[in-house]
């Protein structure tokens, strides 16, 4: 007889379990398709679940789901000292009588290729299929989520507000490749040694988009979307510090998160020398709050300012911030982008050339502002003379006149000087 017996999976065995689960999986394998906690919450559930055991050690264990008549084997590890001993298929063909017993017809598998587990279900007769994709989107809004996160004033943002980040190509580049991909793809990361970010700053002249940046950022990665004002932090008996801490201890409790914080440098000016100065509370807290922070998993803290060179110089220290993106003014490229954006089917009844020439100085807010306005000036024609006249160039150049443009030579000196100092990619 074999060193090994086969029985079902009881309550006590959860930590060795894990323990197996941990030994089973190589440090450079994909994740799985199910999760260890789900599979643990099926097996304590009732799933058809069976360990082999040597005495009173754990060394294996299947896991399956089944609902009607299709199974999924959820599970199958083995201890890293007794591999290759056909313990692995007799695991399976015990799981097997169970699911057949409970009516499943059709069981399934999904692993990783090569995991643990592949070898035992060739011989165990299972046909491995190489035309089909496994596909998923995780919500990472539980249910007990979405009440607090209507508390904190959160939301979740759509997917496509990233693809409507038209003309940045640059700055829309340099956060996806250093902020949304070792994300979205963790375990491709960590293959080449790449540590996910926790926090970045976004910094640049006002108008220039770092909000939607942020906000597009969560809605690539599929998380939610919290903003925290330091204008609406303190409250009557509540002290900007402490309110400053009960928001970031909430948070905790969100499955994942992007937390926004615009003009930071309300909560992290530098600081005076004066110690009863209120600002020294508030940046204190905030240093102390953020290295915690960036021990919590699914988190990102995007900070944005207009003047990076105001912050306070431990605020900016490596350790905090894994990056200091410069996001600037759009160049002629980008602003025809954004004009194309704004003006949509007009933008071909329009020289196009002619508003990018004439909006040097504007940021995308500056552009967004002018299209609109003058659209409205052509409806505002059209209802008086009823002519059938589309917008004109001429309405919108009226329009760019008449609004004043957010940059200044000045601005722009002063980002040039920060982008060489304190950038950090």
């Amino acid at each position: 007889m074999p060193p090994w017996r086969l029985r079902d999976f009881h309550d006590d065995d959860l930590d060795q379990a894990i323990s197996v689960w941990d030994q089973s999986r190589e440090p450079t394998e994909a994740a799985p398709a199910f999760p260890v906690s789900e599979v643990v919450s099926a097996a304590r559930a009732g799933q058809p679940a069976v360990v082999a055991v040597v005495a009173d050690q754990l060394v294996g264990m299947a896991v399956a789901q089944v609902n009607g008549d299709r199974a999924w084997i959820t599970m199958v590890a083995l201890s890293s000292r007794w591999r290759h001993r056909g313990i692995g298929s007799a695991l399976l063909a015990e799981l097997e009588v169970r699911l057949r017993t409970l009516g499943a017809r059709r069981i399934s598998v999904l692993l990783p290729a090569e995991a643990t587990g592949t070898t035992a279900l060739r011989n165990s007769g299972y046909s491995e299929r190489s035309d089909l994709h496994y596909f998923e989107k995780v919500d990472h809004v539980g249910p007990s989520d979405s009440g607090l996160l209507s508390a904190l004033g959160g939301r979740i943002i759509g997917h496509g507000l990233w693809q409507n980040m038209a003309g940045m190509e640059t700055e829309k580049r340099m956060i996806e490749r250093r902020i949304v991909l070792p994300l979205a793809q963790p375990d491709m990361a960590a293959r080449y040694g790449v540590s996910p970010p926790k926090a970045a700053i976004l910094f640049g002249p006002p108008g220039t988009g770092k909000t939607s940046f942020a906000k597009a950022v969560a809605g690539r990665l599929g998380w939610p979307f919290i903003e925290i004002f330091p204008s609406r932090l303190a409250s009557p008996g509540v002290t900007m510090p402490t309110a400053l801490r009960e928001m970031f201890s909430t948070l905790n409790e969100l499955e994942a998160a992007v937390v926004f914080i615009d003009e930071v440098e309300e909560i992290a000016g530098s600081r005076s020398g004066i110690p009863s100065d209120p600002a020294h509370g508030v940046t204190n807290e905030l240093l102390k709050l953020i290295p915690t922070f960036r021990q919590q998993d699914d988190r990102l803290l995007i900070c944005a300012t207009n003047s990076v060179r105001s912050l306070d110089s431990a605020f900016l220290r490596p350790g905090r911030f894994d990056y200091i993106i410069p996001v600037g003014p759009p160049d002629a490229v980008a602003r025809k982008a954004i004009w194309n954006r704004y003006l949509g089917a007009t933008a071909e009844m329009v020289e196009l050339d002619k508003l990018v020439e004439a909006t040097e100085m504007f940021t995308p807010a500056d552009i967004e502002f002018a299209a609109r306005k003058g659209a409205q000036c052509a409806f505002e024609r059209e209802i008086e003379f009823r002519r059938g006249e589309p917008a004109r160039t001429d309405d919108f150049l009226a329009a760019v006149a008449e609004t004043r443009p957010t940059l200044t030579d000045a601005m722009l000196g002063e980002f040039t000087e920060d982008i060489e100092t304190r950038t950090r990619l």
